[in-house]
């Protein structure tokens, strides 16, 4: 594997891993009570304890996106 290739595929999983938390932060928003009342089936959940479950996961997905893959893609950039 060469650093072009590798450099361009962190470039590309971290846009699609932006992406991703995008679209799912958009659906969150826009679908909450939805969303809501179909987690609730499955799990005793309060709205807030929901709210910051959701929250936690997009913060843990982006700065995994930024560590893995954008900072990486930057230090190659940087480097070469």
């Amino acid at each position: 594997m060469t650093i072009e290739l590798l450099r361009n595929v962190l470039g590309w999983a971290g846009l699609f891993n932006l992406l991703l938390v995008t679209v799912w932060f958009s659906l969150f928003l826009g679908m909450h009570d939805r969303m809501y009342a179909w987690h609730r089936r499955w799990f005793r959940l309060s709205v807030e304890t929901f709210d910051a479950i959701h929250y936690a996961g997009m913060a843990w997905a982006k700065i995994a996106t930024w560590i893995f893959f954008i900072l990486p893609y930057l230090a190659l950039r940087i480097a070469s």
